[in-house]
């Protein structure tokens, strides 16, 4: 999901005038599709209590896959009947930045989802508008291609892949510059911050394909940990992920916790920055000499409240690796959720002075 945002809100080579007029096809075919059973895209409680006899769904399978009451039946029903208009009647070179609009009007639009630290649930909205934000939200895209139509022609690349390997998508000695927030070593599954849209649109329908996808990721959190994982080896040699490690399992044997996830703290700590550390290193082929990397990552202590200084950690794995460590910037400071202190969240800052 996050390529697919990425690639379509880098591509500003389509029609504004073209884009309005495809939406006002779609939006009249989906209206007339609803209003064929009685519904009404402006939510009304007579409405959502007479026509749960009419409502599609999604596949058991996918189903399974969100957060249970994640979108109410009618606004379920609305976006479906949204997303089959736009997969019969847009352009092709127009129906991704559909897509796009309708994913964003799904999530925060006609979902119950809320956004804290990790995803959770609102209030549960039994009818919600679907049809009228999301051609809004086409409307606004519109005006955001007139204004960058001068420069619609400046190449852009969205690789999607596993940033461990970077080797594997970008060319040799080719980047000037990075600029990222990776995960942090805390319990926040990422994937599940875009699983609404990414059911919806199709990216993930089964859990296989949802374990695959986590298979990609930097190991940040103990649902994406798995058996042959063996990032870890890359700090063996780092002693303070060997403390913190021990003392995260010690912290677990003392407080008597016994749950499968709670045993597997001090493993994904060890895996996060062993990730980090094979990202850094297969990173180091496509930088240009002097290159300048900046990585936005907090503190955490999500791990029986011991502080993971994540920052001066990786750190010292990036100057073992050969980079230079230029500083370490303070970018904001936030509540921690257990235990309500400030930590830090900072920008290490990084260069690149060549050589194998």
């Amino acid at each position: 999901m996050a390529h697919f945002a990425s690639a379509v809100k880098c591509n500003w080579t389509p029609d504004p005038t073209a884009l309005i007029l495809n939406a006002q096809d779609i939006y009249d075919a989906a209206q007339a599709k609803l209003r064929a059973v009685g519904i009404e895209d402006e939510p009304s409680a007579e409405q959502s209590a007479a026509v749960n006899g009419f409502l599609r769904t999604l596949p058991a399978e996918s189903t399974a896959l969100l957060l249970r009451d994640s979108i109410s039946p009618l606004p379920l029903h609305k976006s479906l009947v949204l997303l089959d208009a736009i997969a019969k009647l847009a352009s092709p070179a127009l129906a991704a930045h559909m897509k796009l609009a309708l994913a964003k009007t799904a999530v925060h639009c006609a979902s119950n989802l809320r956004f804290g630290p990790e995803v959770g649930l609102g209030k549960i909205k039994c009818d919600a508008a679907v049809l009228a934000p999301w051609f809004s939200l086409i409307q606004s895209m519109s005006d955001d291609l007139i204004y960058l139509r001068h420069q619609s022609g400046i190449p852009v690349e969205v690789h999607l892949g596993d940033a461990r390997d970077a080797g594997k998508y970008v060319e040799p000695s080719s980047v000037a510059a990075v600029i990222t927030s990776p995960p942090y070593p805390n319990e926040k599954d990422y994937t599940r911050t875009t699983r609404l849209e990414s059911v919806l649109l199709g990216f993930l329908n089964t859990k296989d394909e949802l374990r695959k996808l986590k298979a990609t990721l930097v190991r940040s959190n103990t649902r994406g940990v798995y058996k042959a994982d063996n990032d870890d080896k890359w700090v063996d040699n780092f002693p303070e992920i060997a403390r913190l490690a021990h003392e995260i399992e010690s912290r677990r044997i003392e407080l008597a916790k016994t749950s499968g996830f709670e045993k597997l703290y001090a493993r994904v700590t060890r895996l996060y920055f062993g990730g980090m550390a094979r990202h850094l290193a297969g990173l180091r082929p496509v930088l240009k000499k002097g290159a300048k990397l900046a990585y936005v990552v907090g503190d955490q202590a999500s791990y029986f409240r011991i502080l993971i200084r994540t920052a001066n950690i990786l750190g010292e794995i990036a100057s073992d690796l050969g980079y230079r460590v230029e500083d370490i910037q303070l970018f904001r400071t936030r509540a921690a959720t257990a235990t309500k202190t400030e930590l830090r969240e900072e920008i290490l800052i990084l260069s690149w002075p060549g050589g194998k």
